[in-house]
């Protein structure tokens, strides 16, 4: 499963460092970038006037279509704050929100988001299948 992410403080490009998969980092200097296949996007809780790198990618080519969750990263001191960007994401382009974590996450949170993307992965793999037979 591909990943996009995006990073404003440090905190989302430690995380998915962690988790040691590959993944695509959105640029604010030039967000025009193609996934070309289904993917993940993980995004930090921002305002949306923060978010404009991340609402030019998603509307660069494919790549609304080929959105299949998001995962949100935030503080939960911010109550309904929280991973509001990926809730945002999420209720626009229907679908769902995958993952939270807050700040950069825990061991765990690493643990458990790399098996939701392989679950992700196996589930697009038998859909891929599926629709060739």
């Amino acid at each position: 499963m591909k990943i996009a992410f995006y990073s404003i403080t440090g905190q989302t490009r430690r995380f998915i460092k962690k988790t040691e998969l590959q993944a695509y980092e959105i640029s604010d200097t030039d967000p025009d970038y193609e996934m070309g296949a289904p993917y993940v996007l993980v995004v930090p809780a921002y305002d949306d006037d923060m978010m404009d790198a991340v609402i030019d990618f998603l509307n660069y080519k494919s790549n609304a279509q080929n959105l299949v969750g998001v995962a949100g990263g935030g503080n939960r001191n911010f109550n309904d704050l929280y991973i509001h960007t990926a809730k945002d994401i999420a209720k626009g382009l229907n679908v769902p929100v995958i993952f939270d974590f807050e700040f950069n996450g825990t061991d765990s949170d690493v643990k458990n988001f790399r098996k939701v993307v392989e679950q992700l992965e196996s589930k697009q793999s038998r859909y891929r299948q599926s629709n060739i037979l």
